[in-house]
């Protein structure tokens, strides 16, 4: 079953390689969807795919890349939507 999620996640998250690091492993997943920085500091993922590799991309946001310093990551679950890769913005 294919499910959508956006996640904000806080904390050291910007000018760490965390987009790069996310869409690497997203891709790897075969997860859809987009990573991009928000003004207020925080990270937000889109990602669309099949349940486990979402959840396999959801408990890696928890910790992000080596220089990353993840503080928190919040969940909501979204329409299903079509994308035809993962991208940075």
């Amino acid at each position: 079953m294919t499910i959508c999620v956006r996640c904000l996640v806080s904390g050291r998250v910007q000018g760490v390689f965390f987009r790069a690091s996310t869409r690497q492993q997203a891709s790897s997943l075969g997860i859809t969807g987009y990573v991009r920085n928000l003004p207020d500091g925080r990270v937000e993922v889109v990602a669309c795919g099949e349940c486990g590799a979402v959840a396999q991309l959801k408990a890696w946001l928890t910790k992000g890349p080596p220089q990353a310093g993840v503080t928190g990551v919040v969940y909501e679950s979204l329409e299903a939507q079509t994308y035809q890769s993962f991208s940075v913005r």
